[in-house]
C-alpha cells in the first residue's frame, strides 16, 4: 500500500490537494513550495512537471510552465530538488506530467527517478488506455508505481468502469470538458455529472479537479467526491503574493 492509498484509509472525505509547477516562481522554489504546503495542512501535493506543449493546462498553468522553463528547470534538476525534501516531507506527492517527457527522458530511467524521490503515483493525462494496457501497466508495476486516469463529462460508462478496475490510487474527475482554470461557481450541469459518477458506486476514490478555486467550489465538489485538486487559482495566488502567503490561501479553504 502506497502513501496515497494509506491517506485515503485515514481520511476519505474533504481532501485538498494542491497542484504547483516546479521551478516557479523561481528556479529553486520547488522545495520551498512543498514545505509551505505541508505546513499549511494540505492532504497531498500534485507536483507539476513544466512542459512546453501541454494538452490539459489552461493559460495560468501554461504561463507558469513557460516561466519555469525560462528559469532553467529540467527533469534532472526537478528530481534533484525532490530528493532534498524526501526525508523531511511527510505529505504524499503525486507527479503530474506528460507522456513525451517520460519517453524523451527514458521510461525506465524516469520511473526509477520517480521512485527514488519517494513518489509512488503519477498522472499522465495523455497516456492512451491501449498503451497503458499493452505496456505501461507492466512497466509501472515493475517499479511499484500507480497511474491515475482522468475522466470527463464525455467519458463513456464502459471506459469509466475499465478505469475503475485499473485504478489503485484515485480517479481524477475532470469537472468540465475543458482545460484547467477557475471558472466561477459549479454549474447545475456539473452537479448532474458529479451525481452521475457518484451513483455508479465505483470502487475507486474520486478527486475532482479543473475549475476548483476556493472554499465554495471546494465544499460543493466534496459532496460528490473524496476531495479536490486546486491548481490555477493557487498558482495565480503564488505569482501575486509569493511563497510566504501560501498559508493565507489554504487556510480559508480547509477551515
Amino acid at each position: 500500500m502506497n502513501s496515497i492509498q494509506e491517506l485515503f484509509q485515514r481520511k476519505d472525505k474533504n481532501l485538498l490537494s494542491i497542484y504547483f509547477t516546479c521551478g516557479y516562481p523561481k528556479l529553486d522554489d520547488t522545495t520551498k513550495v512543498i514545505s509551505e504546503l505541508e505546513k499549511s495542512g494540505v492532504d497531498f501535493i500534485e507536483v507539476g512537471l513544466p512542459y512546453s506543449d501541454p494538452l490539459a493546462d489552461g493559460p495560468t498553468i501554461q504561463d507558469s510552465s513557460q516561466k519555469a522553463l525560462e528559469n532553467g528547470i529540467n527533469l534532472d534538476l526537478i528530481f534533484d530538488q525532490l530528493m532534498t525534501v524526501k526525508e523531511t516531507n511527510k505529505t504524499p506527492l503525486v507527479l503530474m506530467g506528460y507522456l513525451n517527457q517520460m519517453l524523451k527522458y527514458g521510461e525506465d530511467k524516469f520511473c526509477q527517478k520517480v521512485v527514488d524521490c519517494g513518489i509512488e503515483t503519477v498522472i499522465l493525462p495523455d497516456l492512451p488506455m491501449v498503451e497503458f494496457e499493452n505496456h505501461y501497466k507492466d512497466l509501472f508495476e515493475k517499479y511499484g508505481l500507480t497511474n491515475v486516469f482522468l475522466i470527463t463529462p464525455h467519458t463513456s460508462e464502459e471506459r469509466i468502469r475499465k478505469i475503475d478496475a485499473y485504478s489503485k490510487a484515485f480517479i481524477y474527475v475532470v469537472a468540465s470538458a475543458s482545460i484547467t482554470g477557475a471558472k466561477g461557481d459549479i454549474s447545475n450541469n456539473q452537479v448532474a455529472y458529479f451525481e452521475r459518477i457518484k451513483s455508479m458506486n465505483l470502487k475507486s476514490n474520486l478527486i475532482i479537479g479543473f475549475g476548483i478555486s476556493d472554499k465554495q467550489t471546494f465544499t460543493t465538489a466534496c459532496k460528490y467526491a473524496n476531495g479536490t485538486i486546486i491548481g490555477s487559482a493557487f498558482i495565480k495566488n503564488l505569482g501575486l503574493n509569493g511563497i510566504d502567503k501560501i498559508d493565507d490561501f489554504i487556510k480559508p479553504i480547509i477551515s
